[in-house]
């Protein structure tokens, strides 16, 4: 399990870089538009975020 884990979070860390190797001025640009979201809109990315892992990962196993 612990391998699973270890896998699927160096899997997250290369996704999560690949935007500001191959474009940093739109990660920025991101960047900046989430600070002037409001808490309530961040949160709901997050939930939509994490609903969509949790669908991904019931469909894959």
């Amino acid at each position: 399990m612990s391998d699973w884990l270890l896998g699927a979070f160096a899997l997250m860390l290369v996704v999560e870089g690949l935007l500001p190797f191959f474009s940093p001025r739109s990660w920025r640009q991101v960047f900046e538009r989430a600070l002037r979201m409001s808490d309530g809109q961040i949160r709901f990315i997050g939930l939509v975020s994490m609903l969509a892992g949790l669908l991904l990962l019931a469909l894959w196993s």
